[in-house]
């Protein structure tokens, strides 16, 4: 099953209580209802409200918010909503009598929070931008003191969240902490933006900047939260940037384009039109690119985003990027965020109480029927090690279901196919010259990063090994193992020449 996912943003709906932009909002929502239609079989589709909900927190306002947001809900067009505070959003400290504490009204984070959605891979990542000084904030910009804040809380994401460089991050991820896709969202804009700073030339009052005071240290913080989208609001404009530096855990690199880390920040304009601006909002599609680029048996992935604008006079939101084809901009997504079949599998098998036959069978063959378990002219023994170590980790996980469903010859055969597995993982590591010690430590990873793993262990075998015999070997394993699958209600002819791959 390939990862995918769906993001629609809106922001700055600026509702006020008097129901006067109900109408609008319906507008937006049919919009909204018509652009989802091809996205209705992905799993995770988010709604995802970048601040500014209400123009001021009365409770009339938020009452009104309330409703909006159930009203987004019952559609039954996405599986998610989430939103963050805008600066509207929050309490004056000149103007508390009468207005309620956003946060708790409408439930949302304080500081930062993180939403992990395990079948698509995502994180996504939540910051108030809101959490410095409040009369600060309302005087009508970020000053170094606010900016301090949001780094600090950034850098307290980047431990709680990414841990430290090479760990194996949050106990609940299902997957190494470099594969998630990692999307951040707040509300101000985190860097200057060009649409609108004419106006000030013009003599023209602009919006006062609220932007960050140090953009490139909050690049920093993004890079080491290995965020690759940043969704905001706040400046009822569009605009989408692309930002690359420097990646700091670049060890080497076989092309330029290895060594730097692409942010993307994605801009979304008032969804209700707000003060006379033009009105949008951005579906953003993460998924498979359409005409997959092979690297390996790997498929790349991509964000697609397609940005929608409702002109002032006008009331139909149409692509803003016509010129485009489809009027979708593609974007690669950070380096590779190709997903082993083995990783896949785990999710799905830890979502089942119990495994029926039919089910035991499917996930074996996704499993096996991989090129490391088969005579595939010279072996790449730290890819063998790779695989064999992720799918030992996961087979325990189904060996584990299948006890408790199975007839006995089934459980018989899926615990050999354990001790089978075990074996392959030791005659790999003996050909790369690795020790026990070292082999305990892979073990005990709960799950294996391939590049990690080539970068820190040899990648050729050792001397004074022979691989004739060794090969012989580990295609005796494999023939052994097919056996085993056998009773499994499978036989993938393990050991022998690779089949060809089955249509997707």
């Amino acid at each position: 099953m390939d990862r995918s996912f769906v993001i629609v943003q809106i922001s700055d709906l600026h509702l006020d209580g008097s129901g006067r932009l109900l109408a609008t909002i319906e507008t937006l929502n049919a919009a909204i209802r018509e652009r989802m239609a091809d996205f209705a079989d992905i799993p995770d589709r988010i709604l995802l409200i970048t601040g500014d909900i209400v123009g001021d927190p009365t409770p009339p306002a938020l009452d009104e918010a309330l409703a909006v947001i159930a009203s987004f809900r019952q559609t039954g067009l996405f599986t998610d909503i989430q939103a963050i505070a805008g600066n509207h959003d929050v309490k004056r400290s000149s103007q508390r009598a009468g207005r309620y504490d956003v946060y708790d009204y409408l439930h949302l984070p304080r500081t930062s929070k993180s939403v992990y959605y395990r079948q698509a891979g995502l994180d996504l990542v939540l910051l108030d931008s809101n959490r410095a000084s409040l009369t600060t904030l309302a005087s009508g910009n970020v000053d170094q003191s606010a900016y301090n804040a949001m780094v600090s809380d950034s850098a307290r994401l980047s431990v709680e969240l990414a841990g430290s460089l090479g760990s194996g991050g949050r106990a609940d991820y299902a997957e190494p902490v470099e594969n998630l896709v990692r999307v951040l969202a707040l509300h101000h804009h985190p860097l200057p933006q060009a649409t609108g700073e004419g106006k000030r030339f013009l003599g023209v009052p602009d919006e006062p900047l609220m932007y960050l005071a140090a953009p490139a240290t909050f690049l920093e913080a993004a890079t080491s939260l290995n965020v690759d989208l940043v969704l905001h609001g706040h400046r009822h404009v569009e605009g989408l940037t692309r930002y690359s530096i420097p990646d700091p855990r670049a060890m080497s690199s076989e092309s330029d384009e290895a060594f730097w880390r692409t942010i993307y920040v994605l801009s979304c304009p008032s969804s209700t039109g707000q003060a006379g601006d033009d009105a949008g909002f951005n579906v953003i599609h993460f998924g498979p690119m359409s005409h997959p680029m092979s690297h390996g048996g790997r498929t790349e992935y991509r964000f697609a985003i397609a940005r929608y604008s409702r002109p002032r006079k006008d009331g139909v939101f149409r692509l803003l990027d016509s010129n485009l084809p489809h009027g979708v901009v593609g974007l690669p997504a950070g380096r590779d965020f190709s997903r082993d079949p083995a990783v896949q599998s785990g999710i799905e098998i830890d979502a089942c109480t119990t495994l029926k036959r039919d089910q035991v069978a499917a996930f074996a063959r996704r499993l096996l029927l991989r090129r490391a378990f088969y005579a595939d002219g010279e072996a790449d023994w730290a890819d063998l090690l790779h695989v064999y170590l992720v799918t030992s980790h996961v087979w325990a996980d189904l060996e584990s279901k299948l006890s408790r469903s199975a007839r006995k010859h089934e459980v018989d055969a899926a615990a050999t196919v354990t001790s089978l597995l075990r074996r392959l993982i030791e005659q790999s590591a003996n050909v790369l010259g690795i020790d026990d010690f070292q082999l305990d430590e892979l073990r005990a990873r709960r799950l294996v990063n391939r590049d990690d793993l080539r970068r820190e262990l040899p990648r050729v075998a050792r001397p004074g090994i022979d691989l004739e015999i060794e090969t012989r070997q580990r295609l005796q394993l494999l023939r052994d193992l097919n056996e085993q699958a056998k009773a499994l209600g499978l036989d993938p002819g393990l050991g022998g020449k690779v089949p060809p791959p089955a249509p997707q």
